[in-house]
């Protein structure tokens, strides 16, 4: 599975390492604990209904690119720093990249899973 945006008619690979977090465990520990995450990676947060949707980078030590997803376009999009980031957004999905990977992502974009 692939984490794919396209823009402007262009696709691009965003992430070839994708995990979803569709339990309720899972998305209650999204990446804390983890020492770090490959380049590639993508965590995916997929929810039944659009929502505010919170991300807290509580024991998470490193920085993030957060996308917020409406039906498959980018809503919001922030850069999260290690330990103390905090943002929300209204979203029927939520992306967590590394740092820096959602650099050529903008509002308005589509972002969405290929297999």
């Amino acid at each position: 599975m692939e984490l794919i945006h396209e823009s402007g008619g262009e696709r691009q690979t965003l992430a070839t390492d994708v995990e979803t977090a569709d339990s309720f465990l899972s998305r209650a520990k999204g990446l804390m604990f983890r020492r770090s995450i490959p380049d590639d990676y993508a965590l995916v947060f997929r929810f039944d209904g659009v929502g505010t949707r919170d991300v807290h980078m509580v024991f998470v030590p490193f920085g993030l690119d957060v996308l917020w997803l409406r039906d498959g376009e980018v809503r919001h999009k922030e850069r999260l720093s290690a330990w103390t980031g905090l943002a929300e957004a209204e979203a029927d999905t939520l992306v967590e990249l590394p740092a820096g990977a959602a650099d050529g992502v903008a509002v308005g974009d589509a972002v969405g899973l290929d297999s």
